[in-house]
């Protein structure tokens, strides 16, 4: 289901290279981690994602490490932010958060970590961790961040990593279009030590303008700038609440689940807290 941006990444240039030196060390610093990587790294998030979002699999790992050069932050944006919104859909979290993090942890794609393990947002191995990794000076030297052949998992294993841990459980009780909450909230989680870390995420979206992206998944193909704030409550649309659930709204509204999907262009019955669905066609002025 990932569009033309999902499939043309899958289907990108497999390229790996290191010499025989690099390798004898690379080996060796895996004894040290005591860390036994599973023969395909990704299958546990492949396996992971389709237990937890039955209508949002990712394509089967390609096998082999893919390598994605990104010449700037407007490639990085064009790049990936099909894929954030993918997973905002899955996962409820905002696809400006997403890029943003991205961005910011990643170096926009052309980080020293993030070319060697496809980690574009700084997931430490943990406790648990059965795939692939390799060492990274960050808090303190040495340290080990988790490695993926293809970005398409890194994302996937953000939106894993945050709906999974308890800690991170309130952030998705906040508006999916309140990314100054979620930035702020990401920290009182303990996902950053700095200080600085929302507002650097708040700048870096309202510099590019990446809630533009949240708002295409929440409105689902609603145009709300022709509407009174009364008209998307009351008589074109419906805003989603916690505890919404498609059944419940087409009861509500007395029209078909089916036809409710197919009026917003839906492709599962998940719903995200602050989504506008239409709940009858506009009519023409």
């Amino acid at each position: 289901m990932i569009r033309s941006v999902g499939y043309a990444l899958i289907v990108a240039l497999v390229f790996m290279s290191c010499s025989s030196k690099k390798q004898a060390t690379y080996e060796r610093t895996k004894k040290v981690a005591k860390i036994q990587p599973s023969q395909n790294p990704n299958a546990a998030i492949a396996k992971g994602a389709q237990e937890n979002s039955q209508f949002y699999s990712l394509p089967e790992d390609p096998g082999g490490f893919v390598k994605f050069p990104i010449a700037s932050t407007e490639e990085y944006i064009a790049t990936f932010a099909e894929i954030a919104q993918f997973e905002m859909r899955a996962y409820g979290i905002p696809a400006s958060i997403t890029l943003a993090q991205g961005i910011l942890e990643s170096g926009a794609g052309r980080g020293a970590l993030t070319l060697r393990t496809n980690n574009h947002f700084g997931i430490k191995c943990h406790t648990g961790w059965g795939g692939d990794f390799d060492f990274h000076d960050d808090d303190t030297r040495g340290e080990c961040f988790r490695k993926y052949n293809h970005p398409l998992y890194s994302f996937r294993d953000h939106s894993l990593f945050l709906s999974s841990r308890s800690h991170y459980a309130f952030l998705f009780d906040y508006r999916k279009d309140d990314y100054k909450k979620w930035a702020h909230g990401l920290q009182k989680a303990g996902y950053a030590t700095d200080r600085k870390y929302p507002q650097k995420l708040i700048t870096l979206i309202e510099r590019y303008n990446l809630d533009r992206y949240d708002r295409e998944v929440l409105y689902a193909g609603l145009d709300t700038k022709s509407l009174s704030e009364s008209e998307v409550d009351t008589r074109l649309a419906h805003i989603v609440k916690k505890g919404d659930t498609l059944y419940a709204i087409s009861k509500r509204y007395d029209i078909p689940v089916k036809e409710l999907m197919q009026l917003n262009k839906l492709n599962s019955p998940h719903l995200s807290i602050g989504q506008v669905l239409k709940i009858q066609k506009e009519k023409s002025k």
